[in-house]
């Protein structure tokens, strides 16, 4: 059997805990072990990863060179341990709803509010993640609020509601004066696109009359390449709601289609909550209309 396959959290703790307290004694005190296990757990570990993890003298113990990266990796690795009992022990009194941009838009804080006074039971928590699904598919939340296509054979969904473009630009612009703008007009700027979850595509425009386009990856990359004033967005009136920002003016876009804003889970494990968060969240968007 390869000897990678041996090791186990007790190890990375153990690690963890002598460099955190400075010495095999105090580690062994905060751990419950003996010393002699302190220092058994350490060189098993040593022996699995095939590095000294660290240099000991009568005084000090330090990092290695190696153990300065294994040491970084623990951490992370014990972190995710722990947040995976803790899900398991009191997920159903957590919801996580995650998001890439923009949350519930100017809806978020009276969905928190409302949440809470109506379920003080279940504890929410709205978690930003820059990936298509808002962290739905790396199991980091239970709901998701996606505005841009689904994937409707991996994910149960609901229409919640619909929200209206909007064009940020910088608030020195000429077109921060107006009180709206056309799409046909943008094809004229330079247009600054989220291609990973942005809502804007060039199919808003006929081919052959697009304008061009810069790709950023996250929405301060975005926001920074608007405020700049080389570039123009187009966006969901949620983002105007959740990043209001000095030098970034947003003005209604007269012409376009809403954008579509859904609450997506996974089909085989919905959260006991679901429903309820549906129900809450087309509730308000209902108000809208």
């Amino acid at each position: 059997m390869d000897g990678r396959t041996e090791m186990e959290l007790r190890h990375l703790r153990c690690l963890v805990a002598i460099v955190d307290t400075g010495s095999f004694t105090d580690a062994a005190i905060e751990l419950g072990f003996s010393q002699a296990a302190v220092s058994r757990t350490l060189l098993a570990l040593e022996r699995i990863l095939g590095v000294r993890l660290l240099h000991r003298t009568s005084r000090t113990v330090t990092p290695t060179t190696a153990g300065v990266q294994v040491l970084a990796r623990a951490r992370h690795l014990l972190a995710e341990a722990d947040e995976l009992v803790r899900r398991a022990t009191t997920g159903q009194a957590r919801l996580h709803i995650g998001h890439a941009w923009s949350a519930m838009g100017r809806h978020t804080a009276e969905f928190q509010r409302r949440w809470h006074d109506r379920h003080p039971d279940v504890e929410l928590q709205l978690i930003r993640h820059n990936t298509p699904t808002g962290g739905l598919a790396e199991g980091l939340c239970d709901l998701a609020v996606l505005r841009t296509a689904l994937d409707t054979r991996r994910y149960a969904h609901a229409l919640v509601g619909h929200e209206r473009r909007c064009v940020a630009l910088a608030s020195d612009d000429p077109w921060a004066r107006r009180r709206g703008i056309r799409l046909a007009e943008i094809r004229e700027r330079t247009l600054v696109v989220d291609r990973r979850t942005g809502t804007t595509t060039l199919d808003l425009w006929p081919e052959g009359a697009r304008p061009a386009v810069e790709f950023t990856r996250d929405v301060d990359d975005w926001l920074a390449a608007i405020a700049t004033g080389r570039c123009v967005g187009v966006t969901p009136q949620a983002t105007a709601a959740q990043y209001r920002r000095d030098g970034i003016t947003y003005r209604p876009l007269r012409d376009a289609d809403p954008v579509p804003v859904h609450l997506i889970w996974r089909r085989h494990d919905p959260h006991p909550a679901t429903h309820a968060a549906v129900a809450l969240l087309t509730d308000l968007y209902g108000k809208d209309a």
